[in-house]
């Protein structure tokens, strides 16, 4: 009943004083003190006892650094790092310089603000937008069948690339059906560059070869940079005569992965992931109208991934013990990677580098937002997976390793919707 009676400052107060009775009282008077506090404080007798001949500790200040980094700041680089779909500390820390400037006119950030985000290191990033990061693991499906006509004529590629020309890529299919692969439905064609990692995506309605050789020619013309090489999977959809034509018609370079090694192809796999599959998540689109906004929606990724989100690449591997040590060079655009080419097309690259500095990334990834939301309400809900519908918390750890199941339907109030991580492969991060 005691401990209802009195709060925890008032204890401690109360404490203070009987302190000082207590120490120059006589043994009956002690013994009358002690019946007191412990009845005031509802404290256990010998805890008082130990209370009252303690001395009172001194309130010490908090160690360390001042705090530097205020809520403008980090409320500045939360708006940033939501706009720019959540990228990890080193590559949010290399888009600063370019998106910093839009800043001033969308966030209203003073001049100190800009400074101080400038300065600010890449771990200091990481803790700042510490609460903001959660994440669950999403479940993943597959819709290839491997093919098996002209297998040997195509060759296999094994080994690691050491391009330094752009030009050789990657592609592969993104399935969107939902939990079922009957009937007609949406793929996204996905084209990485292995140099400079530059991609392109474009949806096509199903996997009929000569639409997929025919979007693949789409994508062809809309590189920067002549298409020398393609390196594909085992799919049905690649490995057949109207592909195999079009490569030695066109001079493009065609090898395949070995089946079932998905490292063979590690970078185009995790753009299936960033690129397509973080944005319109696991449910079924099979509609005309689904298939031209959601390539509206690509139209403006690829300004957006292309030009203002930098990526990392891995410069070597090597293990130490149990563990394999990784590193990767600096973060930098696609564009800045093209531009770093001896053989990218001069005239081409100042094309690309008035578009970023006349195109606002904020307004673009406003743009992507209303996209998105609309694609999403032409999606086929009713043969989508029943834990799509959800998504949980924004963007977190970039370092959990963790993700969910995702939808379209929980947005931030600007950048993307709500996306979840996801583990980077060994070829390439972004």
């Amino acid at each position: 009943m005691g401990s209802d009676r009195v709060g925890p400052a008032a204890k401690r107060e109360y404490l203070g004083r009987m302190r000082e009775r207590y120490a120059g009282a006589d043994r009956a008077t002690k013994q009358r003190l002690l019946d007191e506090v412990c009845v005031m404080t509802g404290y256990h007798r010998k805890a008082v006892i130990r209370a009252l001949r303690r001395p009172p500790r001194r309130v010490r200040r908090r160690g360390g650094r001042p705090r530097q980094y205020g809520p403008a700041v980090i409320g500045a680089l939360r708006a940033i790092w939501e706009a720019a779909g959540y990228p990890w500390s080193a590559r949010l820390r290399a888009l600063l310089p370019v998106w910093l400037p839009w800043g001033r006119r969308h966030l209203r950030i003073s001049a100190e603000v800009e400074r101080k985000l400038g300065a600010m290191s890449a771990r200091q990033m990481d803790r700042a937008l510490q609460a903001s990061k959660r994440r669950l693991r999403q479940r993943q499906y597959g819709r290839t069948k491997p093919g098996t006509l002209l297998k040997h004529q195509i060759p296999l590629k094994t080994g690691r690339w050491a391009v330094t020309d752009p030009g050789f890529t990657e592609i592969d299919l993104v399935a969107h059906s939902g939990d079922r692969a009957d009937g007609p439905f949406i793929y996204s064609l996905n084209v990485t560059d292995i140099c400079t990692t530059w991609v392109e995506t474009r949806a096509v309605m199903g996997k009929h070869q000569v639409d997929v050789q025919t979007t693949l020619a789409e994508l062809r013309h809309a590189l920067p940079f002549r298409l020398r090489g393609i390196d594909s999977d085992n799919g049905g959809e690649f490995i057949n005569a109207h592909l195999q034509r079009y490569c030695r018609r066109e001079g493009v370079h065609f090898t395949r992965g070995r089946p079932y090694k998905k490292d063979d192809n590690a970078h185009i796999e995790q753009k299936n992931w960033t690129h397509v599959r973080k944005l319109l998540g696991y449910a079924r689109y099979d509609s005309l109208v689904a298939l031209t906004a959601i390539n509206a929606l690509y139209a403006d990724l690829r300004v957006l991934q292309n030009l203002f989100l930098p990526s990392v690449k891995l410069l070597e591997k090597r293990r130490v013990g149990s563990r394999v040590r990784r590193r990767y060079d600096p973060p930098q655009t696609p564009l800045d990677r093209l531009r770093a080419c001896p053989a990218a097309d001069r005239m081409t690259v100042a094309q690309l580098d008035q578009l970023r500095a006349t195109t606002d990334p904020f307004a673009l990834a406003r743009r992507i937002e209303e996209h998105l939301t609309r694609i999403y309400q032409l999606a086929n809900h009713r043969v989508s997976p029943a834990a799509s519908t959800r998504r949980v918390d924004a963007a977190g750890g970039v370092d959990a390793q963790t993700a969910s199941t995702t939808s379209l339907e929980n947005h931030t109030e600007r950048g993307f919707p709500q996306r979840p991580h996801a583990a980077a492969s060994s070829a390439s991060v972004t």
